[in-house]
């Protein structure tokens, strides 16, 4: 792998716990609730933060732009979710619930200039990423910077992730994975257990159906374990993914990407040390196979 993918990897690890804090921290669960979310289950305040930067949009809008989610699922919650709260709230509400998440981990912390210098950093690596086609990033990156640094920071993240994420979908259709096939193709290569994907609502039939077509092709054998050709493809598509996300990090650089993640070690310490995400990630984190 040259430089700049695997650079975009190394950092990928550094970002997603990080944004990822949004859909875990109980002070984002209370947000979601002042605003009148149903928070007995994660995923009516997750498509709301997730998808808000895009404005009240529907339902197919949002399986194109998230993909692995079960259309039916995603009915589900979209567009009621905005009956609840207009866009607009919601991304004000997702502000104060980070906002919240990291004084609380952090406390007197966030005034270091340490925070400053990273959001600085993350910032133009953020504005430097290339948005054509990668509609999840765009949205955000149209969003105000905020103005404290910290939130700056978190908003840069997400623009990194989702530039990423929408790579990332163009590595899935390049290898003619559908929706449900990705899933089942990941957790071929031992990404996850199986059972981890249920949230993303495909239902066991759906599930059966992509594994047979996915074996027709060779990909994986008669236990729904990737073979050969299915390894293969699985490290092309995470290799593309990684390519299609090294823009950023070429023009931040190594040198400044090395200091990122030098001054992103207390957040990231901090969000792993709260205990809220969980133990086993849908993303593969510390598990894809990654070539060389």
């Amino acid at each position: 792998m040259s430089t700049f993918p695997k650079l975009a990897r190394q950092m990928w690890h550094q970002i997603e716990p990080v944004h990822a804090a949004l859909y875990f921290s109980h002070q984002a669960f209370d947000e979601a609730k002042q605003l009148g979310y149903d928070i007995g289950s994660r995923w009516p305040s997750y498509f709301a933060w997730r998808t808000a930067p895009l404005g009240a949009a529907g339902p197919k809008l949002v399986a194109a732009t998230y993909y692995s989610f079960s259309p039916s699922m995603i009915a589900e919650h979209v567009p009621g979710i905005w009956a609840t709260a207009r866009p607009e709230q919601v991304l004000d509400a997702r502000l104060r619930a980070m906002d919240r998440t990291f004084r609380t981990f952090l406390g007197e912390r966030l005034a270091m200039p340490e925070i400053a210098e990273a959001a600085k950093l993350a910032v133009r690596a953020a504005e430097s990423a290339g948005v054509a086609h990668r509609p999840l990033a765009a949205a955000n990156l149209d969003l105000p910077w905020p103005d404290e640094p910290h939130l700056a920071l978190w908003q840069a993240y997400t623009v990194l992730r989702e530039h990423r994420g929408d790579g990332h979908l163009a590595a899935l259709a390049t290898a003619n994975l559908d929706a449900c096939e990705a899933l089942v193709s990941f957790a071929a290569v031992g990404a996850a257990p199986a059972e981890n994907f249920a949230g993303r609502g495909w239902n066991a039939d759906e599930w059966a159906a992509a594994r047979d077509r996915l074996a027709s092709r060779g990909l994986v054998d008669a236990d729904g374990v990737a073979t050969s050709a299915g390894l293969a493809l699985r490290d092309q598509v995470e290799r593309t993914t990684d390519e299609l996300a090294a823009g950023p990090w070429r023009a931040l650089g190594p040198e400044l990407a090395e200091r990122l993640t030098q001054l992103n070690q207390p957040l990231l310490g901090a969000v792993f040390e709260s205990g809220i995400l969980p133990m086993v990630s849908t993303l593969g984190i510390g598990t894809v196979r990654t070539p060389e």
